[in-house]
């Protein structure tokens, strides 16, 4: 906790990782507080999805310290921490079973497994993943084979898998990415809606566009070249001066009912 008494969910210090010779990422120093919504940007190849491993603790920094939830990582059973952190990404999505009934993706996240085999479910556990299939639009197809469904609907099914475990702090890498634009307003609508109940776990978005920041984002952290370029509020960091610097081209950046805008000026 800190002063304030609020939980700090994530906090990194001096955070690098080489590959050979070459820093790849850092040094990084970060904070996350409960309550707190973050966007992460930056060009292909800044770090983004180096930093992102290092959250879900698919990945040791090679120097710094990091703690997620109070737990320092290195002196933790991080298979008892993952239970705690919910995760959408490309690696999760690569490991479902094509064959497996949408309801079994997202119920077999209860036990941190993918593919069901000979678990036990109890009421809650059924109850809870119509509930999060219903959150995201996708419960009339809970019965369906996860192969039979487009991309945007398999994105709705890996964030409640996600957050079947109600994760404490919740990770999301291009939720929208292959979404056609009826797809990526639905779903970034019904996201802002979940994010906004006050018992919503601290959340991390890891996207490209800024089009694609959901409202109710709170700060925003911009990445380059492995170092942190500009991070705070959200609406201090998504600015024309700071896009343009980042991304090397002029970019004029507009903002309308808690959305951003860009375009090349």
């Amino acid at each position: 906790m800190d002063a304030t008494g609020e939980l700090t969910v994530l906090s990194m210090h001096g955070v690098k990782v080489t590959r050979g010779q070459r820093t790849i990422l850092g040094p990084i120093d970060f904070q996350i507080r409960s309550g707190e919504r973050w966007v992460i940007l930056g060009p292909n190849g800044a770090g983004k999805s180096t930093l992102l491993n290092i959250l879900a603790t698919r990945i040791f920094p090679t120097s710094g310290t990091v703690k997620i939830l109070e737990q320092e990582m290195g002196r933790v059973d991080l298979f008892e921490l993952r239970t705690r952190i919910g995760v959408c990404a490309t690696l999760t999505a690569e490991n479902i079973p094509d064959d497996e009934l949408v309801r079994d993706v997202v119920l077999t996240a209860a036990y941190a497994v993918l593919g069901r085999w000979n678990e036990e479910y109890d009421l809650w556990d059924e109850s809870r993943a119509v509930a999060l299939l219903t959150t995201f639009g996708v419960r009339d197809m809970a019965d369906r084979r996860y192969y039979t469904l487009s991309d945007g609907e398999k994105k709705r099914v890996q964030i409640a898998r996600a957050l079947m475990c109600d994760p404490e702090l919740l990770l999301l890498d291009e939720p929208t990415a292959g979404l056609d634009l009826g797809g990526r307003e639905d779903l970034l609508r019904r996201f802002a809606a979940f994010s906004s109940d006050p018992l919503a776990p601290a959340s991390i978005v890891v996207t490209h566009h800024i089009e694609e920041i959901p409202i109710g984002t709170t700060h925003a952290l911009i990445i380059k070249n492995g170092t942190i370029a500009v991070s705070g509020p959200v609406a201090d960091v998504i600015t024309t001066e700071h896009m343009s610097a980042v991304f090397g081209i002029n970019i004029e950046v507009s903002s309308a009912n808690g959305r951003f805008f860009a375009r090349s000026s």
